[in-house]
């Protein structure tokens, strides 16, 4: 089913605005060519607005007002690098993914929807030292340690990586300190949204970029 449930309505529609309807569409889209094409399993078709597009929404609350670029890096199925175009569409946003067949699916989404997304097929490390953005985001794509040597590279300074994690996130912070320190990466906390909205709240590991003026004084240090 992809019908948006009547109790998520109010969240939605305060995730997404007068933009919903392409939230829908985005759906639709899933839930017809997501298990066909290796996108999502069968059975996601069912719980796509609770587990997936207003998880990944809720992501947004996390994105300053201020913010104008952002990368989603393995952004496969569009989630949740399509879903945050759709709810925030001031954003300049880029897909980063590997899989051919990925990267085709994001185009005819984006040319079907109309999003103004750039879809490039490469590995995030490929474009260290070409891009920097604003706000880099991943969802279910590696260990925290190994996700912030793909990811905070592409961090412009006192920008943030925003790592959608699950229950493990403590310790995956933890076990990432001594990389994300090697990297710049500063301040990592822990955040949930959706608290009381939905019945599995959207956690947040937010690292910022510290400035490479004060990366170069912890070197000398």
């Amino acid at each position: 089913m992809t019908t948006l449930p009547a109790s998520l309505r109010p969240l939605a529609e305060r995730l997404f605005g007068d933009r919903l309807e392409l939230a829908e569409r985005f759906a639709a889209l899933l839930a017809e060519q997501g298990p066909e094409r290796g996108l999502i399993g069968p059975r996601e078709v069912e719980r796509l607005w609770e587990r997936h597009l207003l998880n990944c929404a809720l992501m947004a609350d996390a994105i300053d007002s201020s913010v104008r670029t952002l990368a989603d890096v393995g952004s496969g199925a569009g989630l949740p690098g399509v879903v945050i175009a759709i709810a925030r569409p001031e954003l300049q946003v880029m897909l980063i993914e590997t899989m051919q067949r990925r990267t085709t699916w994001l185009e005819e989404v984006d040319a079907e929807l109309g999003l103004g997304l750039e879809v490039v097929r490469a590995r995030a490390e490929e474009l260290h030292g070409e891009r920097e953005f604003e706000v880099v985001t991943a969802r279910a794509v590696a260990a925290l340690d190994k996700l912030a040597r793909w990811t905070l590279p592409l961090v412009e300074e006192e920008g943030l990586l925003l790592a959608m994690k699950g229950s493990s996130a403590a310790d995956e912070i933890e076990r990432a300190q001594k990389v994300l320190t090697k990297l710049g990466g500063i301040d990592p906390t822990i955040t949930r949204y959706g608290m009381g909205e939905v019945e599995v709240p959207t956690t947040v590991v937010q690292v910022r970029r510290r400035p490479k003026a004060s990366r170069k004084g912890d070197a000398r240090g």
